[in-house]
């Protein structure tokens, strides 16, 4: 009868500890990026019976002693995603973990919660504060951008740092070195105009024009034709450079190389500029009965300020210019481990390496280099990870088995003050 009571109490111990684990699932399950707890139970040690009849080497009865919480598992499923209007909400869609540690701390915390924001300090943390791990992509000086990346290469996992980036940030001009010259200027007498916008080293955009007039004396086969090039101002104010030169084109209305923009250069107001009339049919040509037309393709491009931080779909943190220029200047990190759920749960949405779950890594590609190993949406969060209808019929069966484990100490309590009433 003793044993009635020690095995009740191991259920109702048990399955106390399941019900609060069921109900903090419950009451997270709007908190983004939380990881719902499973409680798992085994069966305390057996006694084995000891048997008298003939058959007892042969008929073995045991004795369970009740049920203990073997562990309480982290849930892994995926939650759903939701949308928003941040390109700062992250939502891991496969495997990994977010990076965050404290200003002050040199301990670095997982979480699939990636409500991140940029603080007054123009720091990437969590709502509380923690900073957001990643690569910089060491390509801003003071408040100057100094290249333009396209992707910032991710670092090794020790060399995650907190990602901050400067308030106020300038894309610098970059000078026009070339400009293309694309077009039909037919064959009849008359000037045909090709123009280009080009871009000083002080950033300012002038006027390249190119001035075709065909030559009055032709030598068939093809024809000739003179051609000034001249760079202005916009507002026409000042003259740069103006030159002066005769190009030929063959009989079939492509252009004759070598021609003398080859070898020479404009003045952009201090900046060399090479104007590139192609060769060929690819370039400018003087071609009969087709449309006279003209385009440019000019490198270079004028200055802008920041208009501000995006986060891309492949985690990485672009800058954008008032010029529309864009630069990737960040990448955050996306770690993964051998067993993700040997990680130490801190609080429901952040964990920390241990020795079960083996320290931090990156994916690598093909190349050996380090990649995130993910899909990644922004303007998503991940939602909690509890299915509440199932957490809801668990809360009922728990509390039904709680109720037959509070039985049945009742009844081992009414079979024990029996046995003593009995007359001797």
């Amino acid at each position: 009868m003793t044993q009635g009571f020690y095995t009740g109490v191991s259920g109702i111990k048990s399955y106390q500890t399941a019900i609060d684990v069921t109900s903090n699932n419950l009451a997270n399950v709007n908190t983004v990026g939380f990881r719902a707890n499973t409680t798992e139970f085994s069966s305390l040690y057996e006694d084995t019976l000891s048997m008298t009849h003939a058959n007892a080497s042969h008929n073995r009865e045991d004795l369970g002693l009740g049920i203990r919480v073997s562990t309480v598992s982290m849930n892994q499923e995926h939650g759903s995603l939701m949308n928003t209007d941040l390109s700062t909400d992250l939502a891991i869609q496969d495997d990994g973990w977010f990076g965050v540690t404290g200003m002050n701390s040199d301990e670095v915390l997982y979480t699939r919660a990636g409500d991140f924001t940029f603080d007054v300090n123009n720091d990437l943390v969590t709502p509380d504060g923690f900073h957001v791990l990643g690569t910089m992509g060491n390509n801003i000086q003071g408040e100057n951008l100094v290249q333009k990346i396209a992707e910032v290469p991710l670092g090794e996992v020790g060399s995650q740092e907190p990602l901050n980036f400067p308030k106020n940030l300038v894309y610098p001009p970059e000078a026009t070195s070339t400009a293309k010259m694309i077009g039909n200027i037919g064959i009849e007498d008359e000037v045909r105009t090709l123009g280009a916008g080009v871009i000083d080293s002080n950033g300012t955009r002038n006027e390249l024009k190119l001035e075709f007039t065909k030559l009055d004396e032709q030598t068939p086969p093809g024809s000739q034709w003179s051609v000034t090039a001249t760079i202005k101002s916009l507002d026409e104010q000042t003259t740069y450079d103006s030159q002066t030169y005769v190009v030929e084109f063959n009989e079939d209305g492509s252009l004759k190389t070598p021609n003398p923009f080859d070898n020479t250069t404009l003045n952009n107001n201090g900046s060399p500029v090479k104007v590139d009339l192609g060769g060929g049919y690819d370039g400018v040509v003087s071609i009969a009965n087709f449309d006279i037309t003209s385009s440019s393709i000019a490198d270079g491009t004028i200055g802008g300020d920041l208009v501000g931080y995006e986060i891309n779909q492949n985690a990485e943190v672009i800058a954008t210019f008032t010029n529309g220029q864009q630069s990737s200047v960040g990448k955050i990190g996306v770690f993964h481990f051998q067993n993700d759920q040997g990680l130490e749960r801190i609080t429901g949405t952040r964990f920390k390496e241990s020795s079960d779950s083996g320290d931090a890594i990156f994916f690598q590609d093909a190349n050996g280099q380090n990649v995130i190993g993910t899909r990644i949406s922004n303007y998503q969060l991940e939602n909690a990870n509890v299915k509440m209808e199932v957490a809801l019929t668990d809360l009922i069966i728990m509390q039904r088995a709680f109720d037959s484990n509070s039985k049945l100490i009742t009844t081992a309590d009414q079979m024990m003050q029996k046995a003593l009433n009995m007359d001797a």
